[in-house]
């Protein structure tokens, strides 16, 4: 019987679990492994803080979306043997593989960023909200905030769902204005990129509503330390920036066993051809969503959009032929923008995010880069898409690969 090991039963590795056990015969099995049970819809940690999602409401068993036919083995990783095609387990268990699917995605380091996780004001003044803990730590200290200097900061790229450091200063804003104390509270973006964004166009459109919201910018802002004593974030070429709440974005690194297995790069990624996902130093290895070094958003749309074109791809692998799918980096997402409204982003690697209308042209009836209530309703509607249709790989009636159709072109 040949083997499919996925590594990391989260949005990617479910998606692929469900996808292949429908797509293979019975003379494969898939075999899936995470630490836990628990799925996390990790869009929602946004939410959390302000108090508009709970833990239960976006926590469910990995368990319930995964076919009968899928093994899930409950276990942490220990170390990738990729000349012997095995991986160990933290309990001491060893699978065999013939092929291996890595979908376990980045993870914070706070500890990385002296200051910052080893602090004595680590849950105190200083929290994170990309962990379920960072994230309802933060609520109950929102709601006791009264006024003062707000830092939403991002320590370095890359880093999962790059819009969402943007998405908690709106909504701060909102959540303040909303409480009668948003003229008590300063509010920065700091960021270690020379705009909003990485793209001209999203980075004019996202500055500019960043200015209408009286949020100040900070840009090319190398944190070097974060300063305790004087509840000071330090940057490399001397600024300080006094702060009484710190809301910050952790480096992002691949996991422990990617390193420790020297199958990723410096950062811990896993480095894969950024059109088919294969690992670039060995054939029966592919790599999915967050956990890759791809050039584009960690974000759960990329991971869609590649798993979509996977399965001819794999069909291909394994009979030795050349993969016919080549993954462009299609990448979509919302930004909450407060009061209701959100934007929405669609690009990929070779164009930027514009303007315009998705997915219809002049239809829409979302927009693109534009403020609109539809857009926020749409990323409200998705989280049920993403229980009721991803996570059973199921397709969503948009196009995998990203189309210009309906989008602005600049000059």
């Amino acid at each position: 019987m040949r083997r499919v090991l996925i590594l990391g039963a989260g949005t990617a590795g479910t998606m692929l679990a469900n996808r292949l056990a429908d797509q293979l015969d019975r003379s494969w099995s898939i075999t899936i492994v995470d630490r836990d049970d628990d799925h996390h819809y990790q869009p929602g940690y946004l939410f959390i803080p302000f108090g508009t999602a709970t833990a239960k409401q976006i926590t469910k068993p990995r368990s319930s979306f995964l076919p009968p036919r899928v093994a899930f083995v409950r276990s942490g990783i220990s170390r990738v043997r990729p000349d012997d095609n095995e991986v160990d387990l933290d309990d001491g268990r060893i699978l065999g593989y013939d092929w291996l699917l890595i979908a376990t995605g980045t993870v914070p380091r706070p500890d990385l960023t002296p200051g910052m996780g080893d602090g004595s004001l680590w849950y105190r003044k200083v929290f994170d909200f990309y962990t379920m803990a960072g994230a309802l730590a933060l609520q109950d200290v929102l709601a006791g905030f009264r006024g003062g200097r707000l830092l939403v900061h991002i320590t370095e790229m890359p880093i999962k769902c790059p819009v969402a450091p943007l998405e908690f200063a709106f909504l701060a804003d909102d959540h303040f204005r909303r409480r009668g104390l948003r003229h008590k509270v300063d509010i920065t973006f700091v960021t270690p990129l020379d705009g909003a964004f990485t793209k001209p166009i999203a980075a004019r459109e996202l500055g500019n509503l960043l200015e209408d919201r009286s949020i100040r910018l900070a840009t090319d802002f190398a944190v070097e330390r974060v300063d305790n004593e004087h509840s000071t974030l330090i940057a490399y070429d001397g600024r300080e920036l006094p702060f009484d709440l710190l809301v910050t974005v952790p480096l992002n690194t691949g996991q422990q066993y990617v390193f420790e297995s020297g199958i990723g790069d410096e950062s811990g990624f896993v480095q894969v051809d950024k059109q088919t996902l294969r690992s670039t130093r060995y054939d029966n290895i592919f790599a999915f969503g967050d956990a890759t070094d791809l050039p584009t958003s960690k974000a759960g749309a990329v991971a869609h959009f590649a798993v979509e074109l996977f399965g001819d791809n794999f069909q291909a692998a394994i009979a030795g032929r050349p993969l016919p799918n080549a993954f462009d980096g299609h990448a979509n997402c919302f930004i909450e923008s407060g009061r209701g409204e959100a934007l929405l982003l669609d690009f990929n690697y070779d164009t930027e995010p514009l303007t315009g209308r998705y997915p219809l042209p002049l239809v829409g009836p979302m927009r693109l880069l534009g403020r609109s209530r539809i857009n926020h309703w749409g990323k409200l509607l998705f989280e049920k898409l993403y229980w009721q249709v991803l996570m059973r790989g199921r397709s969503l009636p948009v196009p995998t690969l990203m189309s210009m159709a309906g989008k602005d072109q600049e000059d």
